[in-house]
């Protein structure tokens, strides 16, 4: 087996891709992980791991957390690393982790989570929102001033990765369109479905889930009206900067859960008739959670739902983000026969074991 080493964005808080960079390190435990910065308190799972930072470390740790401000740095950072000892670098990357350099002879793998969105395919949204609060106003003047370089450097990056690989078919293109690059391989992020398979998938079934950080890109407010005006029972878990606009826009049926563990959600999932998946995601974990939980899903037709649904036993797309489309997909979800093992079924192909057996058949290679 080739000496393998793992590269890591930022390691500051948990998420679905740091559950992934777990997952990959399950498939090889012997690899270190290197990362710009670490918060051992946001990544609990990885502070038993060997994990490795930059010299970004040393900044103050306030500073850590917006990643946004050191794009530059944070590339020359990777550069700077020495991962002469490794045979295979397998960078899991957004950003800048795919500016590592390796030796010659030795492969990069990016597994590719996608191209830098706030440069590339979400620059137009990135603009209007930075995130940065009460400077909004200056990065939206400094950001076109400075975004060619950015880009620039980004594709640079790029073309030290001996192969990408993407997690969707939307990766894949965009993968295409920004950096020019052709891929040979999707493998789809890991659904830990070992707490799935423990669940009772088969009982009755009545109203309808919505999950996740209620930000405007989630479009959960589509759910919250759809289920308002056809009065039907929804649950939506979760919290954010859209919540007091979704309570305030919700009827009667609607209700809210703020703080609920991931057991309790995966409960509600089955017994729920159908689970909401509104937004355009580049994969979206969760839809393949709720189809772990015998639910199907409502999908807006766009992104990583068209990799992951398939087929009409698995849920129903509505191809316009509009409550009048989403109305439309209800009414054809309670008209249609679900059997909540297919379902079960088709989530297992997302899962972790095949996750691992994908990727060290591919560093195998």
């Amino acid at each position: 087996m080739p000496k393998v080493a793992l590269v890591y964005d930022w390691l500051t808080n948990m998420g679905g891709a740091e559950r992934t960079l777990l997952s990959l390190h399950k498939a090889f435990p012997n690899a270190p992980i290197y990362t710009s910065v670490f918060d051992p308190d946001g990544c609990p799972a990885f502070k038993d791991l060997d994990v490795r930072t930059t010299w970004l470390q040393h900044i103050p740790r306030f500073l850590r957390k917006r990643h946004q401000l050191f794009p530059l740095f944070r590339a020359r950072a990777f550069r700077s690393l020495d991962l002469s000892a490794y045979d295979v670098v397998i960078s899991v990357s957004s950003a800048e982790a795919k500016a590592v350099r390796v030796r010659p002879g030795a492969r990069h793998i990016c597994y590719c989570l996608t191209p830098t969105r706030y440069y590339w395919s979400h620059y137009k949204d990135y603009k209007q929102q930075p995130g940065f609060g009460l400077l909004n106003p200056l990065v939206r003047i400094l950001l076109p001033l400075f975004v060619g370089t950015l880009r620039r450097a980004d594709l640079r990056a790029a073309q030290g990765v001996t192969e990408f690989v993407p997690i969707s078919t939307a990766i894949a293109e965009r993968i295409k369109t920004y950096y020019g690059r052709e891929t040979a391989n999707i493998i789809y992020p890991p659904v830990e479905m070992r707490r799935f398979r423990r669940l009772t998938i088969d009982s009755p079934r009545k109203g309808f889930v919505a999950l996740g950080r209620q930000v405007p890109y989630k479009r959960i407010d589509l759910a919250v009206a759809a289920c308002t005006q056809l009065n039907l029972p929804l649950t939506v878990f979760g919290t954010g900067p859209e919540h007091e606009r979704l309570v305030a826009m919700a009827g009667p049926s609607v209700t809210f859960k703020v703080g609920a563990s991931d057991a309790d959600i995966a409960q509600a999932l089955t017994k729920a008739q159908g689970f909401f998946f509104p937004q355009e995601e580049d994969f979206g974990i969760v839809q393949v959670e709720a189809l772990a939980s015998g639910c199907p899903v409502i999908a807006f037709s766009k992104g990583g739902a068209l990799d992951v649904l398939t087929n009409k036993k698995t849920g129903i797309f509505f191809k316009e983000q509009t409550v009048a489309s989403v109305k439309e997909a209800v009414k054809q979800l309670q008209n249609t026969k679900f059997t909540p093992s297919v379902l079960q079924a088709r989530a297992e192909d997302f899962s972790e074991e095949s996750f691992i057996k994908q990727f060290r058949e591919l560093v195998g290679k």
